[in-house]
């Protein structure tokens, strides 16, 4: 059997999820107001406020990482959060949140690959079908939401490799956090990663001259609300749960879990605008938590010959 912590570990992750099927929709709702480089700069701005501000409250001081440490974190800051975030808000610009998303669902299996590749990670047969099943039912639901997500534009294709970048990005910061996680925790790894990815977005934005005081005033509320969601929810706070499921089960085992954004996006979208649930949505949902649970069930039999 699971064990209570893994069960909080996947609630968590299944929140977090939650909370990033909610970002698609914020990004491409900013992506016409905003210029990409000064969202993307706004939102970990937000971020790192909130980071600071929590660690603040809760009297925890930002650790010292050592040379090496602020190397690699360095690099989750460039991969996660610079590289991660200019691919997505200029991707958005070119295609639309749902076929965004369909693209997005196969970092479970980029991740699953990349860690048996690089780090010999064991893929038993239940993670491999679990995984293929998981993008079976992401695929399911998200062009039974919008069946138009296949005919591309003209430029799709640009848009396509961008959300690609996403993934890849993406990788890299699930992959490369294993040693940070354990030695500095979720907290101050996300902390100093997400500070010193802000501190790129910022200098690329100024250096571009994309920095313009205006478009910030001219922010309507709805769309300073989206960016709020993209910092402080999106990022400070799912990015510290992510990291921490990382640290508990593992990178394939939490990656699968990215899976759940679409079917949340469809479950927000039927509750807030009133958007159908058809049967080949419900279908492609249950699909996707099958997948999660194969994923994650090979534990229970080698738990159980340890009692």
């Amino acid at each position: 059997m699971h064990s209570s912590s893994d069960r909080i570990t996947y609630m968590k992750l299944a929140a977090v999820t939650m909370i990033w099927g909610g970002t698609f929709v914020a990004g491409r709702f900013l992506s016409g107001a905003l210029d990409p480089l000064l969202a993307a700069s706004l939102r970990f701005v937000l971020a790192s406020l909130a980071l600071l501000g929590f660690m603040g409250l809760a009297r925890i001081p930002l650790s010292r990482p050592s040379l090496g440490q602020m190397g690699q974190l360095a690099v989750l800051g460039f991969f996660g959060i610079f590289f991660y975030n200019l691919c997505f808000f200029y991707g958005l610009q070119y295609v639309n949140a749902s076929r965004a998303s369909l693209i997005v669902a196969l970092n479970p299996a980029v991740i699953g690959l990349a860690s048996w590749w690089l780090f010999k990670e064991r893929l038993g047969a239940s993670k491999i079908v679990g995984i293929a099943v998981c993008l079976a039912g992401a695929a399911t639901v998200i062009v039974s939401r919008n069946p138009q997500v296949l005919n591309a534009g003209a430029n799709a294709w640009r848009g396509d490799v961008l959300i690609f970048g996403c993934v890849a990005g993406w990788g890299v910061y699930s992959l490369f956090s294993r040693g940070l996680n354990q030695s500095l925790g979720p907290l101050q790894t996300v902390t100093w990663s997400i500070l010193l990815g802000t501190l790129m977005l910022i200098l690329a934005t100024l250096g571009t001259g994309h920095f313009s005081l205006e478009a910030v005033v001219r922010l309507h509320l709805p769309q300073a609300l989206s960016l709020m969601y993209l910092g402080v929810l999106g990022s400070a706070l799912a990015y510290i749960g992510y990291y921490d499921g990382i640290r508990r089960i593992g990178a394939t085992r939490s990656g699968v879990f990215i899976a759940l954004n679409p079917l949340t996006a469809v479950i927000c979208g039927a509750l807030l605008l009133d958007e159908q649930l058809t049967l080949p949505m419900l279908i492609g949902g249950a699909a996707i938590l099958l997948g999660i649970y194969l994923c994650n069930k090979p534990l229970a039999p080698a738990r159980a010959k340890g009692i």
